[in-house]
């Protein structure tokens, strides 16, 4: 190769590094900021979170289910939070406003024999049977083995065992110094609702922990500006059993004494 024919490539070589090393030069600044981006991003939400969770985040005397299915129950037995049982634990009561209705008439007529229609089966073990006045749903009181059909064998001991829990959730309501309830689906009304009911029935402070579930893929916190109220959305996919790690997470901190 002549020597100008060696020069000229040796340039082109050295003219070839130095647009590559430009171009990574760029690309890893490029990549750098998205990532910076990215983490600023996360820690931004995991804040957001955080600042939320602070609402009900501490310890309470008594901690109730509030529907809308037995979901809140479960994660509060699972994470040992439900030392009594509450009056709708496992029930499916879908709208909130008329558990809202339920708590202002402080439970009267609830699963009054005049208010009961049986629906049909809940399940082999169970007769679904509803109290009409308030549009809650028993699933899980009336088994197939005593109750049929055309008549509820078992109502007086079922009536009863509500009778108790009314009284004790009335109780606590009237003594507790702190109380949380964790209702799942509710819009900004029926929560805004809840929250005017519940400041009149409670005497001491507390707190309403409210999760909608929706097409979400993590935790994300509604600012509602309602003083009492932590109200986040979990993804709607395997809402049964897909959330727990989430459950986990805003869980921790909560404690009953």
């Amino acid at each position: 190769m002549k020597p100008m024919e060696q020069t000229s490539l040796l340039t082109f070589r050295n003219k070839l590094s130095s647009w590559f090393s430009r171009k990574f030069f760029w690309i890893k600044r490029f990549w750098n900021v998205k990532r910076g981006q990215s983490t600023k991003k996360e820690f931004r939400l995991k804040r957001r979170i955080n600042v939320g969770l602070e609402t009900i985040n501490g310890n309470y005397d008594a901690i109730f289910s509030l529907g809308d299915l037995c979901l809140a129950s479960i994660q509060l037995r699972k994470h040992n939070l439900r030392p009594f049982a509450g009056v709708i634990d496992w029930m499916g009561s879908p709208f909130l406003y008329d558990v809202n209705r339920l708590l202002k008439n402080k439970f009267q007529g609830f699963m009054e024999l005049s208010n009961l229609s049986i629906r049909g089966y809940a399940n082999e073990q169970n007769l679904l049977v509803a109290d009409d006045q308030y549009n809650i749903m028993s699933n899980h009181d009336f088994d197939t083995a005593r109750n049929t059909l055309a008549y509820l064998a078992t109502y007086p001991e079922v009536k009863a065992k509500f009778d108790r829990r009314i009284n004790r959730f009335l109780n606590k309501l009237e003594t507790s110094k702190r109380i949380l309830f964790v209702r799942t689906e509710g819009t900004f009304d029926e929560v805004l609702a809840l929250e005017e009911t519940l400041s009149k029935l409670v005497k001491g402070d507390f707190r309403i922990l409210v999760i909608n579930h929706s097409n979400v893929n993590d935790i994300v916190v509604q600012n509602w500006p309602l003083e009492k109220v932590c109200s986040l959305e979990f993804p709607n996919i395997e809402k049964w059993e897909g959330n727990n790690a989430l459950w986990d997470r805003i869980l921790k901190d909560v404690h009953i004494k």
